[in-house]
């Protein structure tokens, strides 16, 4: 049975039905429908096999999914708003980057370590926002005792000093004081004429406590953030441990390293830092000690192997036409043999324990405009038995890639212009327009998809984004005629490289 939190991650699934799921997508993903519903589907079928009798619940494995097509078109944007929206664990890869194992380079399990350190960071993160106030309350207690140490005389238990007086017959005019040896200390004063008056004031504790409010209300209000306060900081790691991790070492030796500096006692030093600062370095050291780091990792290794996704991109990189002479070729096929016991379902060793990949969900995706899906080796087809081909993005895409989603970048840009107090605005023609040019340069030169929608878009508005804050610029208007002069040069001109990368 899943812990208690990870059948809290999986009930947030169990109000996303796939149809939800391709509406949320929507919202920042123009087009692509067919991806959509797939990875709707294979993300819904994580809840659905949570709702299977136990006896068959473990036989049941992900579709794992391969998405081609041209890049730019939303494959990684897709993996990516998909474990957002389901929270669950996730890291995005390329396999050009890993080799056999045996030769210089990444293995393929390191995918799996790194899906876990992600996991790890994702449920740390949620328990500090569960304690944040508790720390800041701790955080702000120790700051006062920095600020404010407790007297000799407020501390429990403390002896409180008793002092001689002079008789009140004796008729003298000077004033003297005694200490009760009760908790409250009396003032006795002597008036000109010889007459006594006694009062009471508060003991240490008193006081303290008094004075320790009103410093609290500064801190809280912000005023003592520039005071120096001395805290406590661990030192950082001895510079020996790195000279023991050659360039190019294996990966395990990372993790022997970090086990030695386990072994050794942790040193500490005082530093002199402003409030603010110190506030910084006490408030992490609060939430080491509120946060049981073994549960945080049985959490997160849980959540690997139920919610887990790995997004495996140009794994076309790896492709390539079998039975070619020329020896091994450690960066394709090794790497294609090796990453099929992992896609298949194997036990992966990280430095938190055993992570078993059975019900990981592999999302692969590729441009394939050299190789193609079937220069794979057929075992590792068999693996990702679901394949979506994604469109290539039309002029008409890109009006709405600009208008549509939550992110677009028409609202990038005004975002970014609103900080200096200027405004933007883009009237239809003139997106219309910076489409028409996009979708023009990507059939001239190397077609990215909306990607060249940046590129565009920097040299549209580049001038008037170095200009600001000059109140010339305070309110821009994009329409097509301020597109088509600025961007004369590139529609001209066909050698496009000398504007746009």
């Amino acid at each position: 049975m899943p812990s208690p939190r990870t059948q809290q991650a999986l009930a947030r699934l169990a109000d996303l039905t796939p149809r939800q799921i391709v509406a949320e997508l929507d919202r920042y993903i123009v087009g692509q429908d067919e991806a959509k519903k797939a990875v709707a589907i294979a993300l819904r079928n994580r809840w659905r096999r949570q709702q299977a009798p136990e006896s068959i619940r473990e036989e049941i494995s992900p579709n794992n999914i391969i998405l081609i097509g041209p890049t730019g078109v939303g494959k990684t944007e897709i993996a990516r708003r998909l474990a957002k929206l389901a929270g669950a664990p996730f890291i995005k890869v390329e396999a050009s980057k890993f080799t056999e194992v045996g030769y210089v380079g990444r293995d393929v399990e390191s995918m799996v370590r790194d899906l876990v350190e992600s996991a790890i960071d994702m449920v740390r993160t949620e328990r500090e926002t569960e304690v944040e106030d508790l720390a800041h309350e701790r955080v702000d207690e120790r700051l006062l005792d920095l600020l404010l140490p407790v007297p000799a005389d407020a501390k429990p238990g403390a002896a409180h000093a008793t002092a001689g007086v002079g008789s009140p017959a004796g008729g003298g005019g000077n004033a003297g004081t005694a200490t009760a040896t009760n908790d409250k200390s009396s003032v006795f004063v002597v008036s000109p004429t010889g007459a006594v008056s006694h009062e009471e004031q508060g003991d240490g504790v008193e006081r303290y406590r008094r004075t320790r409010e009103k410093l609290k209300k500064l801190l809280i209000d912000g005023q003592l953030e520039t005071r120096e306060v001395e805290v406590e900081v661990q030192q950082t790691t001895s510079p020996m441990f790195d000279m023991m991790m050659p360039q190019g070492a294996p990966e395990g030796m990372g993790n022997f390293s970090e086990m030695l500096q386990d072994m050794l006692p942790k040193k500490t030093k005082k530093r002199t830092v402003k409030v603010s600062e110190a506030r910084r370095i006490l408030i992490e050291q609060e939430l080491d000690k509120l946060i049981d780091l073994e549960d945080v990792t049985a959490d997160a290794l849980e959540r690997v192997e139920k919610l887990g996704i790995i997004f495996l991109d140009e794994i076309d990189k790896i492709a390539g036409e079998r039975g070619q002479g020329g020896g091994p070729d450690v960066s394709r096929e090794g790497v294609q043999r090796d990453l099929l016991p992992i896609v298949e379902g194997s036990n992966v060793q990280t430095k938190y324990g055993l992570v078993k990949t059975d019900h990981v969900l592999f999302v692969a995706a590729g441009a394939f405009h050299v190789s193609k899906p079937s220069d794979l080796i057929p075992e590792l087809q068999g693996r990702f038995p679901i394949r979506v081909e994604l469109k290539r993005l039309t002029e008409a895409d890109f009006v709405r890639i600009m208008t549509e989603p939550e992110n677009a970048l028409t609202k990038q840009y005004a975002a970014l212009i609103e900080s200096e107090k200027a405004q933007i605005t883009f009237t239809a023609d003139g997106i219309a327009e910076i489409a028409r040019v996009a979708a023009q340069v990507n059939e001239r030169m190397e077609n990215i998809g909306a990607r060249r929608l940046h590129t565009v878009m920097t040299t549209l508005l580049g001038e008037m984004l170095y200009e600001l804050p000059d109140p010339k610029h305070a309110s821009i208007v994009v329409n097509a005629e301020l597109v088509r002069e600025k961007l004369k040069a590139i529609a001209e001109d066909e050698d496009l490289r000398k504007y746009i990368l």
